[in-house]
């Protein structure tokens, strides 16, 4: 059994947001997948610049080697685990008060196992946002892939906050 104060006291404490998005994105797909007719004719348009449609993705973002023999999808889940593991790791390492950190890891982690479940359980990742301008659509998405953007985003946001502010410290020095 884990050391419940490592719990506590890391940012592994962090780790029920993650549980979240999770349990959000997999019940999400499943709806979409239950209710919803599969291809672009099925959508049903919400907003004029958004549509909700039930689409299958069978590589990673952009849909980059989704045109492959099916090898794509275990070296993706893979990739996955692995950054999960690493994320984990760091947050092992960091207070839990370290609130930035730990909720960017978090959302990483909550949107790469969402996908990484697509990938084993159906052989695909279900997506289901559908926003464009004009006649151009940007890539569906879904929950996870949302998750995963704004965690990757507060990460690199901080290497430039903390890099500025690492940097006006040693020029205070």
């Amino acid at each position: 059994m884990p050391n419940m104060s490592l719990l506590k006291q890391t940012g592994l404490r962090w780790l029920w947001l993650a549980a979240l998005i999770f349990i959000a994105d997999v019940a999400i797909k499943l709806v979409v997948m239950d209710t919803m007719g599969y291809g672009w004719a099925n959508r049903i348009e919400v907003l004029p610049f958004f549509n909700l449609l039930y689409v299958h993705n069978y590589g990673a973002a952009f849909s980059f080697l989704g045109d492959q023999g099916g090898w794509q999808r275990w070296l993706f889940t893979g990739i996955a685990i692995a950054v999960c593991g690493m994320l984990m790791f760091w947050m092992r390492k960091l207070p839990q008060t370290e609130k930035w950190n730990n909720i960017a890891y978090s959302l990483i982690i909550g949107g790469a196992l969402g996908n990484v479940f697509d990938r084993i359980v159906h052989g695909f990742v279900v997506d289901y946002l559908d926003f464009f301008v004009g006649t151009y659509h940007w890539p569906a998405f879904n929950l996870a892939d949302s998750a995963i953007c704004i965690g990757a985003g507060m990460v690199i946001l901080d290497g430039f906050i903390s890099g500025k502010r690492d940097s006006a410290n040693s020029t205070e020095k």
